[in-house]
């Protein structure tokens, strides 16, 4: 089972989309996959037209971490009959946002009740609280989302510095798998010179291809619907791309964990 990370110190880069995109790809492909939506403005849970029928959340397993916590937090996506479920967010989550790592453990213990999954996405705040290191303590690999732009590439630093914290702490098995660059327009020089500046910085982390700015990401999930399933060119590209980026995360070597 390959616990993968999405994360991004800066809003707005479309984090909950590449993660959302993954879960498409894994979808397609047969994998039996969770989405874990630790943000607590739960766009995840939202676009993955998630069931509620145990009536626990995120925030009641990282209260009291066990196999009931997660059984009464884990619904099927409305995205397909089986093969997807999410460990549904919620905006109580926040109450878990602490500075400190005392309890940075607890999802990572959750999963140890986990079982039956190929592949493991978990959605991280925007931020560098206790939620994300949380988040990243879980996991064996680590994506970080950003997009062409100088804001979000001076949040890449403070991710990857983060990740090789934890890897130095509470995190050992962690590794980065690389850079996702989001939301691309092939015209822009701007852009241009943004993602020049990102392999000169981290050079083969910066992961390809890039995901191309296209209108069809959004439109399928406002429609709640898999990319892989939506209609046109411009998904069947995105669809593409995010196979390539799943292909990049399966092949990864992972360091054992005690699961």
């Amino acid at each position: 089972m390959l616990v993968l990370g999405v994360c991004s110190l800066k809003g707005g880069v479309g984090k909950t989309s590449v993660t959302l995109g993954l879960a498409s790809a894994a979808l397609e492909r047969g994998l039996r996959t969770l989405v874990i939506d630790l943000d607590p403005q739960g766009d995840s849970t939202m676009s993955l037209g998630a069931s509620r029928p145990g009536g626990g959340d995120v925030s009641t397993v990282l209260d009291s971490p066990g196999g009931p916590a997660v059984e009464a937090a884990t619904g099927r996506s409305g995205w397909a009959e089986s093969g997807l479920d999410v460990l549904l967010g919620s905006e109580r989550t926040v109450l878990h946002d602490r500075l400190d790592d005392s309890d940075v453990d607890r999802l990572s213990y959750a999963l140890s009740f986990v079982t039956g999954y190929d592949l493991v996405l978990i959605d991280c705040p925007p931020s560098l609280g206790g939620l994300t290191r949380t988040g990243l303590t879980a996991c064996d690999r680590a994506v970080v989302v950003t997009e062409p732009g100088l804001f979000a590439v001076m949040a890449v630093g403070r991710a990857m510095r983060t990740i090789d914290e934890l890897r130095r702490g509470p995190a050992p098995a962690l590794q980065p798998l690389g850079i996702v660059v989001n939301r691309v327009r092939a015209r822009s020089v701007e852009q241009a010179y943004r993602l020049e500046e990102l392999q000169g910085l981290y050079g083969p982390l910066v992961l390809s291809p890039h995901v191309p700015e296209r209108a069809a990401l959004q439109q399928a999930q406002g429609a709640a619907q898999p990319v892989h399933a939506w209609p046109g060119a411009a998904a069947a590209e995105l669809a593409g791309v995010f196979d390539q980026l799943l292909d990049r995360a399966l092949r990864a070597p992972r360091a054992e964990r005690g699961r």
